[in-house]
């Protein structure tokens, strides 16, 4: 990281030398998977604090001194702690930045983490606002924890978000419009209220039907209720290039009355050739907002954005497994397929 960079998204082999050169370092031995092909995986700290209210650091401000004015109580990570649904909680993460120069980076929920409707931004010292942290930034790195639909059980190590690091601005290659499938008998999950606790580190460990309802759309319309959680897929396979990362963008209000995609990044190999999968669909995490909206087969729900890398990764998505490589509808890993 000596010498300039073109301006792109960093692959694993410069996270990997960013880590040896103590430019990004953690409380306990890094896990073996965390650096993903273009980003890295965050893993809670040991504290945890149910806080009144979300807030952002104000320049000069460090997030510690913001927690003391708002918390409510501190809960400790290391035994596993129950966040409630509803609640708002800043978790410490073991992981701290000393970025170089010309070095910023950006964090996004990982995608087990949306499709369970737990919404989480990072947050870091001096900077006002969720998700960006600037460049050269030296210092600690929190994490907002909002479960909005699943109370979940998180614990010390549990990686909720994912940072993508980058050098320089870099430029938006594409952008691609992404539809939904409603064309199939099972186009979706609602999600059902005041279901269990998600344990977030328990892999295939639930049954769906305790959690989820399956949707049939009629003439290829699903009518949104105002407030309720779908888990549904795009119309037509997505590909991200192995010298490219993307990240699905919020819905332009002006396309409808809701969100999609809480989890936005997609790493280079997904769902390509090269990485033997051709097919992979996104799964698009869609909350409607205050009206009923009802949407159509095909429809353009959501917004992918390229931009290249710096280099070609030693490493694609889905190398040595994934659970969403190649896939269609798909709950997230933390549930059994349906009816097993």
């Amino acid at each position: 990281m000596t010498e300039p960079l073109s301006a792109g998204i960093l692959p694993c082999q410069s996270i990997d030398a960013l880590i040896e050169q103590r430019a990004i370092t953690s409380a306990t031995p890094f896990d073996a998977d965390q650096v993903q092909p273009a980003s890295l995986d965050l893993r809670l700290g040991a504290r945890v604090w149910r806080v009144r209210a979300s807030f952002l650091p104000r320049h000069g401000v460090k997030v510690a001194d913001r927690i003391a004015d708002v918390a409510m109580h501190e809960l400790d990570l290391t035994r596993g702690a129950v966040l409630e649904r509803g609640c708002v909680y800043i978790a410490e993460l073991q992981e701290r930045l000393a970025l170089p120069r010309g070095v910023s980076a950006r964090a996004n929920p990982k995608s087990s983490t949306g499709r369970v409707d737990v919404f989480v931004r990072l947050l870091s010292d001096d900077q006002p606002a969720f998700d960006d942290v600037v460049e050269g930034y030296c210092g600690p790195l929190y994490m907002e924890i909002a479960p909005q639909t699943f109370s979940i059980l998180a614990r010390t190590g549990t990686r909720l978000n994912q940072l993508r690091l980058k050098a320089g601005e870099p430029p938006k290659l594409s952008t691609r419009s992404v539809g939904v499938d409603l064309s199939v008998a099972v186009a979706g999950f609602r999600a059902r209220r005041h279901a269990g606790v998600i344990d977030m580190d328990h892999i295939d460990g639930h049954d769906p039907r305790d959690f989820w309802e399956p949707l049939s759309p009629r003439h290829g319309e699903l009518l949104l209720d105002p407030g309720e959680f779908y888990i549904l897929a795009s119309k037509d396979p997505i590909e991200i290039p192995v010298m490219e990362a993307a990240e699905m963008t919020p819905i332009d209000p002006s396309v409808g009355e809701f969100r999609v995609h809480y989890a936005g990044f997609f790493d280079p190999g997904f769902g390509t050739a090269e990485a033997k999968a051709v097919g992979s669909k996104a799964v698009l995490e869609v909350r409607s907002h205050e009206t009923p909206f009802l949407l159509e087969d095909g429809q353009t729900v959501a917004r992918l954005v390229y931009e290249p890398l710096t280099e070609r990764p030693v490493r694609l998505y889905g190398e040595g497994g994934s659970h969403y490589q190649r896939q269609g509808l798909k709950l997230s890993k933390h549930f059994r397929i349906w009816g097993n």
